[in-house]
């Protein structure tokens, strides 16, 4: 497996790297009205005297759960795993693996290339919102897992007699929100339909 970074346009892609944002909407809480009593023409008796209560602190020493940054290429294994096929489809799996020593957090898609000897091979990836973006906490030697689907049947003008796309024999992969690649083997054959992959958003393996 190697790392190198790249730009954000990785490829002529259309990478997901700055996706993980996507369609996220936050809502401000409800603004607290203020209340007052109504005066009271009454007579009152004078206040009893108060006495201050010390609030409790808690112990500056007290553990706290390690925070989880984003995971990145340095701390990432990547691979593709395939499953059953059926009907001129191949599915597989994108597995990130955390081989960092604290959590880290994927939200969103990969950006992702195939590769042959080096070179780029035709390639596209198209977002799958089942399963949708959302964060992903990985914990040190665990895993989180994107969805892929492809064509093995040639469409448009590609060939039916030979390979309808040049064979890739390696693939990269980006994390959400990061610029260095990861590759890794690509055992599957080629991608028919101009190499597009529909591929999910990460999560729990």
């Amino acid at each position: 497996m190697s790392r190198r970074p790249i730009a954000c346009g990785f490829l002529g892609l259309a990478l997901v790297v700055s996706a993980c944002g996507d369609e996220r909407t936050t809502s401000g809480g409800m603004p607290s009205i203020p209340t007052t009593a109504p005066s009271s023409t009454s007579s009152t008796a004078p206040p009893s005297p108060t006495r201050s209560v010390p609030q409790s602190t808690a112990p500056q020493d007290a553990a706290q759960a390690p925070q989880s940054t984003k995971c990145v290429a340095d701390s990432l294994a990547a691979k593709v795993e395939e499953e059953d096929a059926g009907a001129g489809q191949r599915y597989a799996k994108l597995v990130f693996t955390n081989i960092g020593t604290a959590p880290c957090t994927l939200t969103g898609y990969s950006g992702f290339q195939l590769l042959a000897s080096g070179t780029a091979v035709p390639t596209s990836t198209k977002r799958d919102l089942d399963p949708g973006p959302t964060a992903v906490t990985v914990a040190p030697n665990a895993s989180a897992k994107a969805n892929l689907r492809w064509t093995v049947v040639p469409t448009g003008g590609e060939s039916v007699t030979g390979p309808c796309e040049p064979e890739a024999n390696a693939a990269a992969a980006i994390a959400p929100d990061d610029t260095e690649q990861i590759e890794f083997p690509w055992t599957f054959g080629p991608v028919c339909g101009a190499g597009q992959i529909q591929m999910s958003a990460f999560y729990p393996a």
